[in-house]
């Protein structure tokens, strides 16, 4: 079986340092961070009090109140980072069949914030069960992908991927896959998270993952930093719009890219620390060069999964020198974490775009925050660290690792 070119033809950000794609890419090419103190909760007894919240955000700009009264913050930002890819792919009532458009949505954990607030007020009650109708409909992970199928018409395959952080990136190897396999012509895909709740920060300050850097948030990521402390949680979505290729032609649509391939692989380690030589991150980078039929030689730039973690960080690099051998020095790897915080389940997905717009811009966004060198990690690498630098960007991979081992990675590359 010939198997279908995959291309991306839209874009979608809503993120801490950007409500759209041209503010998401001048942020991450002028080096800004997303961290600032937590402004949804009183956090004085919170070990952290700082994330990379959405700032300036009115969900009104994309439907009434009523309705989104009925979305779940994680859901809300979802529809507002596809209907900018929808727009910016030019999808049109006539130049598409809807029978063959496709939503696959990622999201690590989901309504967080609308199960919070209903067993927090159950809790206060007298016993009764009294919840929300809208409570189960609210928090499920698959309701994004629903809503932006809904809203559109679109009677493809629709359903959300969940592994934790990888979430994204999974979702976008699936919907690569459906098309090239010939199955659909246009899937949205991407991911969406919103865990920026007092749960969601004491879960992960219990597990003493999240850095409690509460006198200078905006340096608190700091990825392949020797001082760094724990990764920044940020919230928000990244939505693509990935076309077979013919079908683009077809329909005279602008191109970003081609979708070169995609790897997946399990660590079989720990529940959520990574292997520290990087054996399932060894796996996933080669599966997917494999799967893209390239040699490392031919990659330029990897934007890592870089979380500022003290462990996850040392194994990633690890494992790209092993991978890349004395190629390794000539790439240009970064962390875009280091700007946004960690999105989670939507991470991969705006990883990916700035991946993608490297490659359109010929522009690596740096790796900021980075003050102390860690003798522990490789000094021949190029980690783009502390101001962008220009590279004519022809094959990007973007890496996207989740708690349980779930490793996933993406490829894209210039159109020839």
């Amino acid at each position: 079986m010939q198997l279908k070119r995959v291309v991306v033809t839209g874009l979608g950000a809503l993120t801490p340092i950007g409500n759209n794609i041209q503010e998401y890419w001048d942020a991450l090419i002028s080096g800004k961070s997303g961290a600032a103190p937590i402004t949804y909760y009183d956090t004085e007894k919170h070990k952290t009090k700082f994330a990379c919240e959405v700032k300036n955000f009115n969900i009104e700009d994309f439907m009434d109140r009523k309705e989104a009264r009925r979305m779940d913050k994680f859901a809300q930002y979802a529809v507002a980072a596809s209907e900018e890819a929808i727009k910016d792919a030019g999808i049109t009532d006539t130049n598409v069949d809807r029978h063959r458009v496709g939503v696959i949505w990622g999201a690590g954990i989901g309504g967080l914030e609308t199960f919070q607030e209903e067993v927090l007020s159950y809790a206060k009650g007298d016993g009764t069960p009294r919840f929300n109708p809208f409570f189960i409909p609210k928090m499920i992970a698959d309701i994004a992908p629903a809503h932006i199928s809904m809203r559109n018409g679109f009677m493809g395959p629709n359903y959300t991927t969940v592994s934790a952080c990888a979430s994204s990136a999974n979702a976008l190897i699936d919907a690569f896959n459906y098309i090239r396999l010939g199955m659909c012509d246009i899937i949205i895909s991407g991911g969406s998270e919103a865990a920026v709740t007092i749960a969601g920060m004491g879960g992960f300050n219990s597990m003493q993952a999240l850095s409690t850097r509460n006198d200078s948030p905006e340096t608190a990521s700091r990825p392949f930093d020797a001082t760094r402390d724990g990764f920044v949680l940020g919230e928000g979505a990244g939505a693509l719009v990935l076309e077979e290729y013919e079908h683009a032609i077809a329909r005279g649509a602008k191109i970003y890219c081609e979708v070169g391939g995609g790897g997946m692989s399990s660590d079989a380690y720990h529940l959520t620390a990574p292997h520290p030589e990087g054996l399932g991150v060894i796996a996933v980078m080669n599966n997917t060069l494999r799967d893209a039929g390239m040699n490392p030689e031919e990659v330029d730039h990897i934007n890592t999964h870089g979380t500022s973690t003290p462990l996850g960080d040392v194994a990633e690099l690890k494992a790209i020198s092993h991978v890349f051998g004395a190629h390794a020095k000539n790439i240009n790897i970064n962390s875009t974490k280091s700007m946004t915080g960690h999105l989670l389940g939507a991470a991969g997905a705006i990883e990916a775009i700035a991946s993608i717009l490297s490659i359109k811009h010929g522009i690596v966004p740096p790796t900021i925050n980075h003050t102390t060198v860690d003798e522990n990690i490789n000094p021949e690498l190029n980690l783009t660290l502390n101001a962008a630098q220009k590279r004519d960007v022809k094959v990007a991979m973007s890496n996207t690792f989740g708690f349980g081992g779930h490793n996933a990675c993406v490829l894209f590359k210039k159109l020839v």
